[in-house]
């Protein structure tokens, strides 16, 4: 509980992945990838309830073992379509009432406690509805485009990037699925964590947020974890 507001978080784990097979159970520098979303969520100050809800037994099993209630998902919200909401909306339909839930997913185990608690800090200082985690693009996105067929680079930048430094290129930044906190109310009714109004933005760094989608981001999030 966090200024009297009740906050769920809930961790969605799949049993398939296509580009890297089995990931949510792979041993990441010593304990299944899941685990260090549930450890960090588990160690936060503000978090009322840990539900991991996955279809395959073996990920429910973990989490129980590493300290996460659960929640068997149906088959037909474990699919590739199936989308973040219907999971959080079938979660909070098989549980008690909270002010608040936090989405932590478990392609992000950088992402620990502490960004966990200051997202929810963030969300009370500026009487959010939502706070959604963000990080500083790698690139520029003036510095891309798309190709028409014959690949010609003419008109590929606009005329007042040519010449720029990376320096002197406005800031941007891209979601980097770590944490998404809303309103139980307002996400069920907008059906969505990008809330139409009162949405802020949690700005971690680069490397706290790499999201394990395949195996390269397997590889470097172990060199990161081994030299912390």
């Amino acid at each position: 509980m966090y200024k009297g507001k009740t906050i769920l978080a809930i961790i969605p784990a799949r049993g398939g992945s296509k580009r890297l097979p089995n990931k949510n159970m792979l041993d990441l520098n010593g304990k299944p990838l899941i685990a260090w979303t549930i450890e960090a969520a588990k160690n936060s100050n503000n978090l009322d309830k840990v539900i991991v809800t996955s279809d395959s037994d073996d990920i429910l099993q973990i989490s129980k073992d590493f300290g996460a209630e659960t929640i068997k998902r149906p088959s037909e919200f474990a699919s590739d379509e199936a989308s973040s909401f219907v999971v959080i909306k079938h979660a909070l339909e098989n549980l008690e009432d909270f002010d608040y839930v936090i989405l932590l997913q478990p392609t992000s185990p950088l992402r620990n406690e502490i960004h966990i608690d200051e997202a929810i800090e963030l969300l009370a200082n500026k009487n959010a509805d939502s706070v959604i985690s963000i990080c500083e693009t790698d690139h520029s996105p003036l510095w891309c485009n798309t190709l028409p067929a014959n690949e010609s680079m003419k008109s590929f930048l606009k005329e007042e990037v040519l010449d720029k430094r990376s320096q002197e290129l406005e800031k941007y930044y891209r979601l980097n699925g770590a944490i998404y906190i809303s309103k139980c109310k307002n996400l069920l009714e907008e059906k969505s964590f990008h809330l139409k109004e009162n949405t802020f933005a949690y700005i971690m760094n680069k490397k706290d947020s790499i999201d394990i989608d395949d195996e390269f981001d397997f590889k470097l999030a172990e060199v990161i974890l081994s030299i912390k």
